[in-house]
């Protein structure tokens, strides 16, 4: 079966590789004008390889290669198309330490950690499952620990325009690469090593020139896996998608929230915390767990600003592109990221805004510094988030905070972080009786919508909607639970 798709596969790009152009190596006509524009999008996005050995896989001609080598220590250009190798290295061997390889990545085979970046651009949708799985464990033996993997694929259907008489390439989704990427596993001499999502996005050259969002870029980093993590899952993202964050769960939020809305207060804590930023137009926002959007839209829409709302939750994001496409509204962005990992030149926003999204990570204070360095000097930082009265908790918040995987500190604790970041002008703010309020407004909404949310989900669905609510209006009249509103600027 395997050999009857390499034989496919060759054929396809037999007849697509007579001339070795980027014409054909991209399967556009338009492909000059979009190599300008996406090749520095795309190398924007990659880790520094200042000193790194990279392996680059389905190098094509070289658009990538003559880039990757002026900033790596070694490149390792590898394709199965003689006329491309051969034009690869007719144009790039001069320019520094590099070799360029014929081969086939199905059977590649490199030694134990030899590269700091594996970088891959239009190569895995020319792969069976089965092949893909296999080059997925491969790579991440042939990773350095802490090395990344970039790659990007076109997904759903095809972008180009040329003519095929025949089309073997695989159109997966982005939650299927999602899927195969994380839940792999490589065993190395002591311990066990799995992908980690950075970044996940779409390529903006496409959106804009083509009005495409089916090209979507991976850079994942290769991380030690210590067993089962939140909730027996693998990765923590893992979790919030399997778990905390599922589809059905998410859209439970929203119905109570409101449309687009999966954070305390929807549109009304929405439009009550925006103002305190006074947006104006042109000013650049990212909102760091964005869930499904509607803080963004609502920015976007009222101050036109531009937003970059990522999150973790591949399914929020999901939705959150979805509504994107019924919004038009092309000044908000998506992309499923870790923003522990997330790297942005410095001074690249305006605002930083963050809402009930913070408890989930652990060194507070170092995610504090790098959104200073994110923003630009007189930049602003609004956060809501959950937060927990002083110790000792009851036994009940103590099992609830560890079952959920929170990191809480005190509201006061929170602004100490913010200022210790470098932070001037800090408010925190005790809102738990205005959480208060809003849990009680929700939950009558709840009772008053009954029949409506029993029908759209189901009863089970409601009752648990409603005790989670009860127990959280609970915990905060008992005083284990705050909410803290957060703002404070960049020096």
């Amino acid at each position: 079966m395997e050999a009857a798709v390499r034989q496919t596969m060759t054929e396809f790009w037999k007849e697509h590789s007579q001339e070795a152009t980027v014409q054909e190596m991209m399967l556009d006509s338009n492909a000059q004008l979009l190599t300008e524009h996406e090749l520095p999008e795309i190398l924007s996005l990659l880790p520094s390889m200042a000193n790194k050995d990279v392996l680059e896989l389905g190098a094509g001609i070289g658009r990538y290669t003559c880039h990757l080598i002026g900033k790596a220590h070694h490149v390792t250009a590898v394709d199965f198309m003689e006329k491309f190798v051969e034009k690869n290295r007719e144009d790039n061997s001069h320019l520094g330490n590099a070799d360029f390889l014929q081969d086939d990545v199905t059977q590649l085979n490199f030694p134990q950690n030899s590269f700091d970046l594996i970088f891959s651009n239009w190569l895995m949708m020319y792969l069976s499952d089965e092949e893909l799985r296999k080059l997925i464990e491969k790579m991440l033996s042939w990773l350095r620990p802490g090395g990344h993997l970039f790659f990007r694929e076109s997904c759903f259907h095809q972008s180009g325009n040329c003519k095929r008489d025949f089309n073997p390439t695989h159109y997966r989704t982005p939650a299927l690469y999602n899927h195969l990427m994380t839940s792999a596993q490589w065993q190395g001499d002591k311990e066990a090593f799995g992908f980690d999502i950075v970044l996940t996005k779409t390529v903006q050259t496409y959106v804009k020139m083509k009005n495409n969002k089916n090209q979507v870029c991976w850079l994942l980093q290769k991380a030690q896996r210590e067993g089962a993590q939140q909730g027996g899952f693998g990765t923590f993202q893992q979790f919030l998608d399997n778990q905390q964050y599922t589809r059905r769960g998410i859209l439970r939020y929203e119905k109570m929230f409101g449309a687009g809305y999966v954070s305390t207060g929807g549109p009304s804590t929405t439009k009550e915390f925006v103002d305190l930023l006074n947006l104006t137009p042109g000013q650049k926002v990212v909102d760091v767990g964005c869930g499904i959007g509607g803080g963004d839209f609502y920015m976007a829409k009222n101050f036109g600003v531009e937003v970059l709302g990522m999150d973790l939750s591949a399914n929020m994001v999901e939705i959150a592109c979805e509504r994107a496409v019924k919004e038009k509204l092309p000044m908000v962005h998506f992309e499923v990221a870790d923003a522990t990992k997330r790297v942005f030149p410095v001074g690249t926003f305006d605002v930083v805004y963050s809402r009930d999204t913070i408890l989930h990570i652990s060194d507070k204070l170092e995610l504090f510094k790098n959104f200073n360095s994110w923003l630009k000097p007189g930049g602003k930082v609004l956060i809501s988030d959950y937060c927990s009265g002083e110790k000792p908790w009851s036994p009940q918040f103590e099992d609830y905070v560890k079952q959920r995987g929170y990191i809480l500190y005190t509201p006061k604790r929170y602004g100490q972080f913010l200022e210790e970041a470098g932070f001037t002008n800090v408010r925190a703010e005790d809102r738990t009786e205005q959480f208060i309020q809003v849990i009680k407004s929700e939950l009558e909404k709840a009772e008053v919508m009954r029949e409506e949310f029993v029908q759209e989900f189901s009863k089970e669905d409601y009752d648990a909607i409603m005790k989670g609510w009860t127990e959280k209006l609970q915990r905060c009249e008992l005083g284990d639970q705050r909410w803290g509103l957060f703002y404070a600027t960049k020096k």
